[in-house]
């Protein structure tokens, strides 16, 4: 199949970020596109180093992924990209440490692309210790109790101070059974933000010599007009990419799908959209077939370090007594370790017996399993067939084995 080439047009005088040529801005190159779905295999170039997409990116909330050497990040799961928190990053170390020592990049020695998000789901869900405003969030830290201010333009200078390559603006996220008139109360203040973050991107510069993107949030909860009015709003920021919030907060699943739909049917083609905090191995397919590149979630890593491990013949609560003697291989398609092959019943011992050593070999597997799935997308989208693997990996995935 011949490569599709759609590069992110060069931005108009009006539109250049101070400080910033054009030309550095950050290109999207899709390649390949499914005959039986929105899918696409596409080429996100950083100052970094490229990503391929679809993509899933690990997430390092406080600059690393728990409990993982970036050697094996990097080398065993086959990770481009990981995620870091805003809000984390802020509390810990601090904007002053993290510019002294040159920005995250150096700070974690981790030389790959990064993304950061806002810190606005973290304050949000804060409910009991924040106050919203329309300058911002005051809100309490988790730590110690101190109390802080966010606004579009101190997360802006935040994130500039960490130094990511992708940087999120600061919105709200609504509780996924918002009434509508929260919703769209929300919704709007979302928008009125997001006009401050952008002014404060253009009136501001990268620390540390690498081009940074900021990419919009389209909010709007599960009202479909809300969601298409929000799209249609980013598109006037012609941005090097585009997220989608909000979802994956309570709504069933039928329901965020519609809605990554009714987004992606707005968003420019050309762009990467990125879905935020989704999510299984199933969503990220379904997610992959509506169009959506790039994807974050903790549950690799979290559910990892729980007993629960993701198999390309379905899921295992590896806590369970029926593996204690299974001597058969974690999955038998693969696992992130180049070295050793861990067993089912190897991998039981060590999580009964609280060794910290399950708890990362699950969440490197987890995370080279999630990895694997996306590279297997790509290679099945270039080869045609995407839309008939896909059925047959979501019938097997959404097994309890």
């Amino acid at each position: 199949m011949r490569p599709i080439e759609r590069l992110i047009p060069e931005r108009t005088k009006d539109s250049r970020r101070k400080g910033v040529s054009p030309t550095n801005a950050m290109k999207f190159t899709i390649r390949h596109t499914d005959p039986a779905s929105a899918a696409r295999v596409g080429r996100l170039e950083t100052d970094h180093g490229p990503v391929d997409t679809p993509i899933f990116m690990p997430v390092g909330t406080a600059a690393a992924v728990k409990g993982i050497f970036h050697r094996d990040v990097r080398d065993e799961a086959r990770a481009r990209i990981i995620l870091a928190n805003t809000y984390h990053l802020y509390l810990r170390p601090g904007t002053e440490i993290l510019e002294r020592a040159g920005g995250v990049h150096r700070f974690s020695t981790w030389d790959g692309p990064m993304l950061t998000d806002s810190g606005g789901f973290q304050v949000f869900s804060l409910a009991g210790c924040r106050k919203l405003k329309e300058e911002g969030c005051h809100f309490q830290s988790h730590i110690d109790g101190s109390r802080h201010l966010f606004t579009p333009e101190s997360v802006i200078d935040t994130e500039r101070t960490i130094g990511a390559d992708i940087m999120m603006a600061f919105d709200e996220c609504p509780p996924g059974d918002s009434p509508r008139d929260y919703a769209a109360k929300s919704l709007a203040l979302t928008e009125r933000w997001l006009d401050r973050c952008f002014n404060r991107y253009r009136q501001t510069s990268p620390k540390y010599g690498h081009y940074q993107a900021l990419f919009p949030i389209v909010q709007g909860c599960t009202y479909p007009d809300l969601r298409a009015r929000a799209a249609e709003n980013v598109k006037q920021y012609d941005a090097d990419g585009y997220a989608i919030g909000g979802l994956a907060v309570g709504e069933p699943t039928d329901v965020m799908y519609e809605m990554i739909e009714v987004v992606n049917a707005i968003l420019p083609e050309d762009r990467p959209r990125y879905l935020m905090g989704v999510g299984t191995p199933i969503n990220i397919l379904e997610g992959i077939a509506r169009g959506v590149d790039m994807f974050d979630c903790v549950m690799p890593t979290r559910n990892g370090r729980n007993g629960q491990i993701f198999t390309s013949e379905g899921t295992i609560n590896i806590r369970n007594k029926k593996w204690e003697d299974d001597f058969s291989p974690i999955d038998p398609e693969g696992t992130a370790f180049v070295d050793h092959v861990y067993t089912k019943a190897y991998l039981h011992h060590l999580t009964i017996c609280q060794e910290m050593l399950g708890a990362q070999i699950a969440s490197l597997h987890n995370i080279a399993f999630y990895l694997r799935l996306v590279t297997e997308a790509r290679r099945h989208i270039g080869a045609g067939d995407f839309t008939p693997w896909k059925e047959r990996m979501v019938a097997k995935l959404g097994r309890r084995l």
